[in-house]
């Protein structure tokens, strides 16, 4: 790990290890646990944090099978990128890149960003090769792709599900947590782009 972790950040870790003491995580998890903490500041995430059963390892797998990440902000692309380059060289890649210039559809741009990236990922990418989704920002497009994912039209190999804020964002969470899909998410309103990032840089620091 001394080839991408600053030392200030190891001893960061060692900090919050010994104040977390048994968590009843596994290792993976417990990785992502730190670094959620580490981002935050704030130990009382460990309380909101979920983990579908093998969703790490699948989001592990997923990675070093070539699996592509993508972000529904370019905040959490940005935050994400400098890992994936250092690690796997994984791509990463926004929703907001499908959206047009011109929505006439009346949904949000991410949702409708969303829809249009399912459409092209559905083909390009399949089995463990799928994409692993980190939803930070928008609990429209995590409906989004929950509705698409209801139809058969994509199985992402992972959910990284922790958008922020109040309007839908618990509904979404909701329906992602009934949903058999490998997930990790964080439950009530708390999330945002940086936990989304920090929970998915946890994996690419694991897989190498």
């Amino acid at each position: 790990m001394k080839s991408i972790d600053h030392p200030i950040f190891q001893e960061s870790i060692r900090y919050i290890r010994a104040r977390l003491g048994y968590t009843g995580f596994d290792d993976i998890e417990q990785q992502v646990l730190e670094r959620l903490i580490h981002t935050s500041g704030d130990f009382g995430v460990q309380s909101l944090l979920k983990f579908s059963k093998g969703a790490c390892n699948a989001g592990l797998s997923a990675l070093r099978a070539g699996a592509p990440i993508i972000t529904d902000t370019y905040m959490a692309a940005a935050a994400i990128t400098p890992m994936a380059s250092r690690t796997l060289d994984t791509p990463v890649k926004c929703i907001l890149d499908w959206v047009p210039q011109n929505n006439d559809k009346g949904v949000t741009r991410t949702a409708l960003g969303m829809e249009k990236a399912c459409i092209e990922l559905a083909s390009e990418f399949k089995d463990t090769k799928a994409p692993i989704f980190v939803i930070g920002s928008a609990p429209k497009a995590l409906i989004t792709l929950l509705d698409l994912i209801a139809i058969d039209y994509l199985v992402p190999n992972l959910i990284i599900g922790m958008p922020v804020g109040f309007i839908g964002v618990l509904e979404s969470k909701k329906l992602l947590s009934e949903a058999k899909i490998n997930q990790i998410r964080i439950e009530g309103n708390r999330g945002g782009a940086a936990l989304a990032s920090a929970s998915v840089n946890a994996l690419l620091r694991a897989s190498i």
